[in-house]
């Protein structure tokens, strides 16, 4: 039974200079007849793939923030009336934007049934804050968290990121100093990756990105984690970290390799053993669904190789990383019959270590994430 729903809104205000997500500028865009096409969408796909409810609701984007009171409404009114989340016991998250969030929206959300915020902070520094393309600046950052707080949501995520141009280990100190002062109850602390069509790609293309070097940055992810080990914030995943009992629930539901729903332009779902791709532009994605009644345009069929592949480099993204007993009784097949010679292999570099079970990164496997995921992809 799925439990897990994502839903997407693509409308910004501003594009960030590193963003490769789907979105597009707010200004003159169907706003209301997108939110009316993802209704119908919702009603859809839950009528198709009936649930008794849903654990969780990520409401992401774009910058889901930037509809205005009369859009929200609607929008939350959809979400109750086909994807049900009926008790607070649900976690029902909003990503927000420090510098649009009035305390009248706020408290929209709140009525609305939304009980976990994640706002897009990425750093406590205006200049770099500017020169990364966010429009909000720290003012704005403890003054939404403090409106928060005040209208009642006492789950509330911090997303960071470093390596950006120019940042050195001093200054990520000091954003995280920031951040640690503000005493929400999670956080999230990404590296920043350049990726095609984006304004950063195109300034390193011409050779004027200046980034910190590939040592920095290996030093600031473990300034990252030392500082949130001491904050009491215990890492559950490779670049997550909560208060005992704040965890992501819903992007826990990705890492343990579970089904869920995708409801908007770009989004993804995995549902019944597919993984499905809805359509990314809006005008596609709105025609999709007044033609079909869904947005879909691709489709593939998990075979059971590649979800063995998934369970092992998804879930190695958790620090409790991936249990050997779970994976016999999914997949009837022993975890070292199928990878044995990977988890060696890694194991001998001193990437990976068993404990209780658990197959799971070491620290310097945390550093080096990404070569050992790699080494699970394509191999059995």
């Amino acid at each position: 039974m799925i439990q897990a729903a994502y839903l997407h809104i693509p409308f910004c205000e501003q594009i960030c200079h590193y963003c490769d997500f789907n979105k597009v500028y707010l200004k003159g865009q169907p706003v209301e007849e997108y939110l009316q096409s993802m209704e119908l969408e919702m009603k859809n796909t839950m009528e198709a793939h009936p649930t008794k409810g849903l654990n969780t609701i990520f409401v992401g984007g774009g910058t889901p923030t930037v509809l205005d009171m009369k859009q929200m409404e609607f929008f939350l009114t959809s979400i109750h009336r086909y994807m049900k989340p009926l008790s607070e016991e649900v976690e029902f998250t909003f990503e927000a934007n420090p510098g649009d969030l009035s305390k009248e929206k706020l408290q929209l959300l709140r009525e609305g049934g939304v009980n976990r915020l994640s706002f897009g902070v990425q750093t406590f520094d205006d200049n770099l804050l500017k020169k990364i393309g966010r429009t909000h600046r720290q003012k704005d950052v403890f003054r939404s968290i403090e409106h928060a707080k005040e209208v009642g949501f006492n789950n509330i995520s911090i997303d960071l990121i470093y390596a950006l141009p120019d940042q050195t280990i001093a200054n990520f100190k000091q954003t995280l100093d920031a951040a640690f002062s503000l005493d929400v109850e999670h956080f999230s602390g990404y590296s920043l990756i350049i990726e095609p069509k984006t304004v950063f790609y195109n300034l390193m293309r011409k050779g004027k990105l200046s980034l910190p070097s590939q040592d920095n940055e290996a030093e600031m992810y473990e300034l990252l984690m030392d500082e949130m080990e001491k904050h009491n914030y215990h890492q559950y995943e490779i670049s997550n970290f909560a208060k005992k009992a704040y965890e992501s629930k819903h992007n826990l539901t990705y890492w343990d390799n579970d089904e869920y729903f995708g409801i908007g332009a770009g989004a993804h779902s995995y549902v019944n053993g597919k993984r499905i791709a809805n359509a990314g532009p809006l005008k596609k994605y709105m025609s999709k669904i007044e033609e079909t009644g869904f947005p879909y345009v691709e489709s593939h069929q998990v075979n059971q190789e590649e979800k063995m592949e998934e369970e092992l480099f998804l879930g190695l993204r958790k620090t409790l990383g991936v249990s050997k007993p779970k994976f016999y009784q999914t997949y009837n097949k022993s975890m070292d019959a199928v990878f044995g010679k990977q988890i060696e292999e890694q194991r001998s570099k001193g990437l990976l270590e068993e404990k209780d079970g658990f197959i799971r990164l070491t620290k310097q496997g945390k550093l080096l994430g990404n070569e050992v995921f790699q080494a699970f992809i394509g191999g059995i």
